[in-house]
């Protein structure tokens, strides 16, 4: 039986473009999707842009029944499982049945309904709170809603882990097409902005004034994103039968834990390294076959910095060309590598690397060969999505041209 996993449908919503082809045209572009923070004061905590997303008509995904019940995370989750299945050429109807699932990534879920329904509890009396609402609420109800839309009957999870939950739900969404326990599988992550996420970190002094700088000398740290991305995963053998068109192959992917501090990466990359050498065994690849790395990138000082010794650590002086896209689609915090693993499917698909906009002064700290402020036309048969989290999670997912990895190993064999 092949293990192979094959990506055939994505569908995205972010701040530079609704749907997968909008998005990657901007990224190609170099757009930025910062703007004034819209939906609560952010002013006065001294900060007052995000990369919030704009022209997303729920109404437009959602069906009359689903439009009151689902908050606007679930809502953006939905649209984009939906948009998926048509760029991949399966109608909804026919994923009915216990050999679909559903794995979801996200950091705080539908946080927004709990505190509006604590607000009328305040301000009206306990008895005015929409218990139909909170009903939804539960970050794990994020993979069930989408179940629900697509008529999924199989493995359900939703994982909130932090600010790398896509790539773990890509990466388990994968596990479960590689042991035959599913044909079809919707991965992916959503994330909402949110007045208490965004004021937590500007709180820890991470969120830039303007603009976001990954690997820059002068960079001032994050500006705070979301978003939503889907993809359609299917078995080599499913995406036969149906005689689909793979857009990539995921590759393995490597998971670990810093077990260092609560904000702050461990100072050798502890975690991230181990976990790129694990994606990498379990690809059946060396370094020597990345051909370019997404970065998690985020801007603040510390996680660039350890982020560079990390790719330093495993790709020696071997300078792999390294983007990070958060430069436009701010830090979408649990559906950041969601979206990335998109930009990722398409770079293999066109040969195309997308740039680090705002990128002007190198740093001696991150000496690595940054595709600065335009995009780069290069070999991309296999590229490596990079996500490193609050907590010390790391996730690291390899996704890659169909054809040009070898049969994924099975669990014997040396560990990396």
């Amino acid at each position: 039986m092949s293990r192979r996993v094959f990506v055939t449908g994505m569908g995205v919503v972010s701040s530079v473009g609704i749907g997968r082809r909008a998005f990657w045209e901007s990224l190609v572009a170099g757009r930025s999707g910062a703007s004034l923070v819209e939906g609560f004061d952010a002013a006065r905590s001294g900060r007052d842009r995000a990369a919030q997303v704009h022209g997303f008509r729920a109404s437009e995904h959602l069906t009359r029944e689903e439009l009151p019940r689902l908050g606007r995370c679930a809502a953006m989750a939905v649209a984009s499982a939906r948009m998926a299945l048509e760029d991949a050429g399966l109608a909804p109807g026919a994923l009915a049945g216990p050999r679909t699932s559903v794995v979801l990534g996200t950091t705080m879920g539908e946080a927004d309904l709990m505190a509006r329904e604590e607000a009328r509890w305040i301000h009206q009396g306990r008895h005015a709170i929409e218990g139909a609402r909170l009903a939804g609420y539960g970050t794990s109800l994020l993979s069930v809603h989408v179940a629900r839309a697509v008529g999924s009957r199989g493995a359900v999870l939703a994982l909130p882990a932090a600010c790398a939950a896509g790539n773990y739900a890509l990466g388990f969404a994968s596990d479960l097409l590689r042991e035959g326990l599913a044909d079809v599988v919707l991965a992916g992550a959503s994330e909402l902005l949110q007045d208490l996420q965004y004021y937590g970190f500007v709180r820890l002094g991470a969120v830039a004034p303007e603009r976001i700088q990954p690997f820059d000398l002068n960079r001032q740290g994050l500006l705070v994103g979301e978003g939503a991305a889907v993809l359609v995963l299917e078995s080599e053998a499913h995406a036969a039968r149906r005689g689909a068109t793979p857009l990539a192959e995921l590759g393995g992917y490597g998971v670990a834990c810093d077990a260092f501090h609560i904000t702050r990466p461990h100072p050798e990359g502890q975690g991230n390294v181990h976990a790129l050498r694990e994606a990498l065994w379990r690809s059946g690849i060396g370094p020597e076959a990345v051909d370019f790395v997404n970065a998690h990138g985020t801007a603040t000082r510390a996680n660039d910095a350890v982020e560079a010794r990390s790719l330093k650590a495993v790709f020696g002086e071997r300078r792999v060309p390294v983007s990070s896209v958060k430069s436009m689609i701010g830090h979408c915090m649990g559906a950041a590598s969601a979206l990335e693993a998109v930009s990722c499917v398409e770079t293999v698909r066109t040969g195309i690397l997308p740039p680090t906009i705002h990128y002007e002064t190198p740093d001696p700290e991150c000496d690595l060969d940054i595709v600065a402020n335009a995009a780069r036309h290069a070999r991309a048969d296999v590229v490596v999505n990079n996500a490193l989290a609050f907590g010390g999670y790391d996730a690291v997912l390899v996704v890659a041209r169909p054809g040009c990895l070898p049969e994924p190993p099975g669990p014997e064999g040396a560990r990396p």
